[in-house]
């Protein structure tokens, strides 16, 4: 429990060593270091001093939350990221989804390894002004299951905070994982000295993501993080009427590629319909969607992201939407979210004037 580091072999939501409640609240129940840390000397945790002395070169610290998994939330964080950075920002993505970290794919970093120098460890740059942290770089197999506590989780939270070398960022994005679990908790605790700008939140318009985007809200209004907005993804699908594959029903259910006939048909007989874009609606949004729900908890509401299976294949191949014109239905979308986000905070305005 050296530097009031929380113990591998602690309880779940252990409070820590150094907190007023070590050794006393529920969670410390049958943990085999509850009497140590109710007699251990409390104070100050040392490293949030150093935490601190990391983020002062980093202006601007943004969360990336859904409440949910599978909602597009690393997909958002990370062309956010691009998006940034192709504006000239120095930017730095965290990836502090310890158990499913997908950054490195998203951001086409697959096997690359972290290196060590005398300022600490270095992220791995996709640019030269766009580095990237994420557990996924320190493991041999890729497929290896990180089966870990949440102490050890928020012992390697606390390290990337500390131990890794930005230099100066104009943007550090932290991509969490889904819910409102240690995670959470650790990354607000361990940043709040520093200044946390707020979290943008992510869900998709049914009503079992909503419910959980609900409590996302909730706890950042409990832990004094400002809700900065509410992206609502997957709202419909979307893509041009020529990528969709057209069949026709067999009595027994299979399906005839009928493509090239109906495409045929198109440049032959209405060629303008080649230009249009078919959008569908793939979740129930009868309730109102994020719209709604950002009205009635009195959040920021930033846009809607359709489901588009370019941006999709984006993310698979690790590159940003915004490079080529292939991302035709999302990009321009993601653009204007990322646009109000930076006047409703005067971020451009800002960075302009510190740099003048």
């Amino acid at each position: 429990m050296e530097n009031g580091e929380i113990p591998e072999n602690a309880n779940e939501h252990c409070p820590g060593p150094q907190s007023d409640l070590a050794g006393k609240s529920d969670s410390c129940q049958g943990c085999p270091n509850q009497q140590d840390c109710a007699s251990a000397p409390k104070g100050p945790d040392p490293d949030l001093v150093a935490i601190a002395e990391r983020m002062a070169t980093v202006k601007h610290k943004i969360l990336v939350l859904s409440g949910k998994g599978g909602v597009g939330k690393s997909t958002f964080s990370a062309q956010l990221s691009y998006a940034l950075a192709a504006m000239d920002f120095q930017v730095g993505l965290m990836d502090i989804d310890i158990c499913g970290p997908s950054i490195p794919k998203m951001l086409g970093l697959e096997g690359q390894e972290i290196h060590q120098s005398n300022l600490g460890w270095s992220p791995v740059y996709v640019e030269s002004n766009l580095g990237v942290m994420s557990i996924g770089f320190m493991l041999p197999n890729p497929d290896e299951a990180v089966i870990w506590r949440g102490p050890r989780k928020n012992g390697l939270i606390k390290q990337f905070l500390k131990d890794v070398y930005w230099g100066e960022l104009d943007f550090l994005v932290v991509d969490a994982p889904p819910g409102t679990s240690d995670e959470h908790i650790s990354i607000v605790q361990y940043l709040q000295a520093t200044g946390i700008d707020g979290a943008i939140i992510v869900t998709t318009p049914q009503q079992v993501s909503l419910i959980d985007v609900r409590k996302e809200v909730s706890f950042c209004k409990k832990v004094g993080v400002e809700v900065l907005g509410v992206v609502e993804n997957m709202s419909g699908l979307c893509q041009r009427l020529t990528d969709f594959r057209f069949a026709k029903l067999t009595e027994n259910g299979e399906q005839n590629d009928i493509t090239e006939r109906v495409l045929g048909y198109m440049r032959e007989k209405a060629p303008e319909m080649l230009d249009l874009i078919a959008c569908s609606e793939v979740f129930d949004s009868s309730g109102g969607g994020a719209t709604q729900m950002c009205q009635e908890m009195g959040v920021p509401f930033l846009g809607k992201v359709p489901l588009d299976p370019q941006l999709c294949k984006a993310a698979e191949e690790g590159r940003s939407c915004f490079a080529d014109q292939k991302c035709g239905v999302s990009a321009p979308v993601l653009k204007s979210i990322i646009e109000k986000l930076l006047v409703m905070n005067q971020w451009r305005e800002e960075l302009q004037q510190i740099g003048e």
